[in-house]
């Protein structure tokens, strides 16, 4: 079986300066960098990932998803829109290695990257069934939320998965802490510590 890295929603608008920045954001983008550096600078045989895909809030018209009076659980202030500088990747992360990128949420609340689906159609779990992924490594943004609900899924899915927290960021302390026993619970292996500010 192969190994894949999923890098969660490393978006403008969940990075600082954007519409529901998670600070540290821009770290955990420029950390992920640097992983995919190496990686693609490494000898193929010797690479630790077959694949690196990318997940992506991608909204058009998420309904109650979105609000003026947002209460930061169900609801939220507008973020990551279609045709918006917000949905794009964050400028310290290159897109450029990435294999596949799944966009969730154009009509729905979307957490977990496994509602997402690639340009052609292909939900993330079929992507990675078909390319006879059956590890994989989660990062991104935030740990909290959407990190959380990818790599519940992953393991719901049967995948042998981790989560390199030193590569995410979460939002608050308290939320963080309990998305993090939560994982744990779920057998998600979980690797350092996540950046929370």
């Amino acid at each position: 079986m192969k190994r894949a890295l999923i890098v969660v929603d490393v978006q403008n608008d969940f990075c600082e300066g954007g519409s529901l920045a998670v600070a540290g954001g821009a770290d955990v983008a420029f950390g992920i960098a640097e992983v995919l550096k190496r990686w693609s600078d490494s000898d193929p045989g010797e690479r630790r990932y077959d694949y690196v895909v990318a997940t992506r809030d991608h909204h058009i018209d998420p309904g109650g998803h979105f609000s003026e009076n947002p209460d930061y659980v169900d609801s939220w202030p507008p973020h990551c829109v279609a045709g918006t500088d917000g949905v794009a990747f964050h400028p310290n992360l290159d897109p450029q290695p990435f294999d596949a990128v799944f966009d969730k949420g154009e009509y729905q609340a979307a957490y977990s990257g496994f509602e997402g689906k690639s340009h052609d159609g292909v939900p993330l779990a079929d992507w990675l069934r078909g390319h006879e992924v059956g590890t994989v490594d989660v990062v991104g943004i935030a740990t909290d939320h959407c990190v959380r609900a990818t790599a519940l899924d992953a393991a719901r899915a049967g995948l042998d998965t981790t989560v390199l927290l030193e590569l995410t960021a979460g939002v608050a302390a308290g939320t963080t802490a309990t998305a993090l026993d939560t994982m744990r619970a779920a057998g998600v292996r979980l690797e350092g510590a996540p950046i929370v500010r």
